[in-house]
């Protein structure tokens, strides 16, 4: 999880680095970790535990490291490599489902994976979260051999503000404002880096988006790790003083559209950026 630079370990068999501290190695043992773009390693670690995978978990758009898409193909070629294992292709759309589209980047890409996992923008600021999956995952739960327990199931409000979120507010005309806005801030954002010749890009899915103040484009985490973190951070402080609050994390994923956001908002953020662009050409 994030790990720095010299604790990736080697890129044909990166090693597992855990998020916090208290994960026991026993745990840390049983992942195999990838690089992200990569079915060839896909094939590599798959032949290597051959009948020990049980399936692979994946953001299909990479995000805590900028936002990554995934390269033509790579989605539908790690599903195949999975399935011809006997193993299960899960999509962790935490961050992607909804706000990328209606749909995630499922719908985008038209991979349909065994299992999903939905959350965040599902309940609209209510915490809320859901699986899914295929009828030969799920009826592992609806003919009790899997018992999926817990003390938020179907809790009465988070299925209202569910249904309310989407119902109500992430409406087909909601999308078409929001895909609006998105163009119109890439666009002015774009227009800035060409103005200045930086080599920087703009990547976004859907309301989601991001600087990468890198020339070369980012694939991989290990791509991400050789982005200037002081131009990241430069940019957080200048959008907040400029009214725009971001994560506070300069590289990661700096934007997220809403339906609450409107033409004079995504203004503001351009005009902030351009001002970024003039102090570091000064």
């Amino acid at each position: 999880m994030l790990p720095e630079a010299d604790e990736v370990g080697p890129r044909d068999h990166p090693i597992g680095v855990p998020g916090n501290s208290g994960i026991p190695a026993a745990i840390r043992d049983l992942v195999v970790v990838v690089p992200f773009n990569d079915p060839e390693a896909v094939a590599r670690a798959l032949a290597e535990h051959r009948g020990q995978v049980a399936g692979m978990i994946v953001e299909p758009v990479m995000m805590n490291a900028g936002i990554i898409p995934p390269d033509d193909g790579y989605l539908a070629a790690i599903r195949d490599l999975l399935h011809a294992e006997g193993a299960l292709l899960i999509f962790d759309e935490v961050k992607t489902g909804f706000t990328t589209g209606p749909g995630g980047v499922t719908a985008m890409t038209g991979v349909v994976p065994d299992m999903i996992c939905l959350a965040k923008a599902l309940g609209g600021g209510i915490s809320v979260a859901a699986i899914g999956g295929t009828t030969d995952v799920m009826s592992l739960i609806a003919d009790g051999r899997y018992e999926q327990v817990g003390t938020f199931n179907g809790n009465p409000l988070a299925m209202a503000a569910t249904r309310a979120t989407l119902s109500e507010v992430l409406t087909p005309a909601a999308y078409e404002r929001m895909t609006r806005l998105a163009a119109r801030l890439r666009s002015s954002l774009d227009a800035t880096i060409a103005q200045y010749g930086y080599g920087w890009h703009v990547v976004s899915v859907g309301g989601k988006g991001c600087v990468t103040f890198k020339r070369e484009p980012v694939r991989e985490f290990r791509d991400f790790l050789t982005i200037d973190d002081r131009l990241g951070h430069l940019h957080w402080l200048m959008q907040h003083n400029g009214g725009v609050f971001l994560p506070p994390w300069g590289k990661v994923e700096q934007w997220l559209l809403s339906v609450q956001h409107d033409e004079d908002d995504v203004d503001r953020f351009a005009r902030n950026f351009a001002r970024l662009a003039e102090a570091v050409a000064g």
